[in-house]
């Protein structure tokens, strides 16, 4: 599926509409349990942490050795994080703001 189009189904603007109605931690920690499963919110903070590693500039063997993750995981990470849309980029300079 398309990303574009799949942004212009109902039902995941929905889904996004509904991340914006959370208004602190224990509101995201209770719809992300209820969402996902452990090991998917797991797989996001590893994701996560893989692109917080490649912005920081360390090498993929040493990202893959801190976080466990996956020579693929390390390395759709990092497509995503240098690629059109941003989303890891706009958190990790927020995370910088703080």
């Amino acid at each position: 599926m398309n990303i574009e189009k799949m942004f212009e189904r109902p039902d995941v603007d929905q889904l996004v509409q509904s991340f914006l109605l959370l208004e602190n931690a224990d509101d995201v920690r209770a719809f992300l349990t209820d969402l996902c499963t452990p090991r998917e919110i797991c797989d996001f903070a590893q994701r996560l942490q893989v692109a917080r590693y490649l912005d920081e500039g360390e090498p993929y063997v040493e990202v893959q050795a801190r976080t466990g993750a996956s020579s693929t995981t390390v390395s759709r990470v990092s497509k995503s994080l240098n690629g059109e849309y941003g989303g890891y980029r706009r958190i990790l300079v927020k995370f910088g703001d703080q």
